[in-house]
């Protein structure tokens, strides 16, 4: 699959040392990558710039902030057309429980990956806001047990 952004093995390790950790210092950052300082920050600000880079999170701990449930929900819409795709799209930017959600293929047309307090506030999330959206025809939930596995989104 053709690459659709121009880098080189300097930005690939730039990528790699960021994803690490988001906090490193541009000194650090440059020694790491075996450049000097001023080139590694406009490599760093061109990467932004570009959108390689979308922006930098802290990683929070969602057992010690009280959001112990964490869920996927597949959903089924009765149809599929462009508009109704968006419609649901965009109402799931309303729903504070998701906190990320993607349009799939197969049996399902979104996959919703929900957080919250407890079982409750889900099961009330999922009845009273999920299956009650105009053209959803089918939820399917599935509560995580626990993690075996975070690492970086991207595998450079």
């Amino acid at each position: 699959m053709p690459l659709k952004a121009d880098l080189d093995a300097i930005d690939w390790k730039i990528l790699k040392q960021l994803q690490d950790n988001g906090r490193i210092t541009n000194v650090e950052l440059a020694e790491r990558v075996g450049i000097s300082a001023p080139p590694c920050l406009r490599r760093v600000r061109k990467l932004e710039e570009s959108g390689v880079i979308q922006g930098y999170r802290a990683i929070l701990n969602g057992s010690i902030l009280g959001q112990d449930i964490v869920a996927f929900c597949m959903i089924r819409l009765h149809r599929q057309s462009d508009a109704d795709l968006k419609s649901f799209a965009e109402k799931t930017r309303d729903w504070v429980l998701v906190r990320r959600a993607w349009m799939v293929s197969g049996e399902s047309d979104f996959l919703l990956h929900c957080v919250a307090s407890d079982l409750t506030t889900f099961q009330n999330f999922v009845i009273e806001e999920l299956t009650s959206t105009p053209n959803v025809d089918s939820v399917r939930t599935s509560l995580t047990i626990r993690s075996v596995k975070n690492e970086p989104l991207m595998v450079l």
